[in-house]
């Protein structure tokens, strides 16, 4: 059976990284959360107060970050690990989401990681999520999504995902966060947030979790289906 790539991106708290990891349950993929990576940076950048506007001191940071997934076996999720510690919680909190977009958009950040994501595509079969999967990650993705909902609703959300971890914030505070990171993510200079002109446009502001499991999925198995055909076709 054919293997694809399946790029979702969007924007924060569009629920994303939620539908990524269930379709790719789905599909038997690996899912690879690159905002947990962001974040990962993020966080190291923060712990040892590295300066964003000195190059030098950022590349330095960057050769000691070592990034990796493992999978937790009691909650039954893939955790992000900084340098060997589960950051899996302290990097979904707010102090860190109100850094990130920024780190974000440094290039060197953005060129070092988008190398390891791609090396983690090289034997496709995976379902990767982000800001720029689709159109600077793996341009050649045999399937694209690009992701959104109303940022009230995004906001209801994510204000709900944190006081599940026991945060409380105000939903003001969270919208204002919301709509500071949509504008550094889509007015950045290095790859910045856009839908690439082939993938498939889902406003996901009132489609339940599993709808939007349900379209991806089907999509994929389309895609592979279309890649099954076409190797045939070659093999005749």
């Amino acid at each position: 059976m054919p293997k694809i790539i399946v790029a979702i991106d969007g924007y924060s708290s569009c629920g994303k990284s939620t539908t990524a990891k269930l379709v790719a349950k789905q599909l038997n993929y690996p899912y690879i959360d690159t905002g947990a990576m962001y974040r990962a940076v993020t966080l190291y950048f923060i712990q040892n107060h590295i300066s964003l506007t000195n190059p030098k001191e950022v590349e330095s940071a960057l050769s000691k970050v070592n990034i990796s997934f493992r999978r937790h076996p009691e909650l039954g999720r893939n955790d992000t690990y900084l340098n060997g510690l589960n950051v899996e919680d302290e990097i979904r909190k707010m102090y860190v989401s109100e850094k990130v977009s920024e780190v974000s958009a440094i290039a060197e950040v953005r060129h070092a990681l988008v190398a390891q994501q791609q090396r983690m595509g090289k034997t496709k079969g995976i379902v990767m999520d982000g800001r720029d999967i689709g159109t600077v990650v793996f341009p050649q993705a045999e399937l694209k999504i690009f992701m959104t909902a109303d940022p009230m609703i995004r906001a209801h959300r994510r204000q709900l995902e944190l006081m599940e971890k026991g945060e409380i914030v105000d939903l003001g505070q969270i919208l204002e966060n919301l709509k500071t990171r949509d504008h550094i993510d889509t007015h950045r200079a290095e790859s910045p947030l856009r839908q690439a002109d082939d993938a498939i446009y889902i406003d996901n502001s009132f489609m339940t979790l599993d709808e939007q499991v349900e379209v991806v999925v089907r999509l994929a198995d389309e895609q592979i289906g279309l890649s099954l055909r076409r190797r045939a076709a070659g093999n005749a």
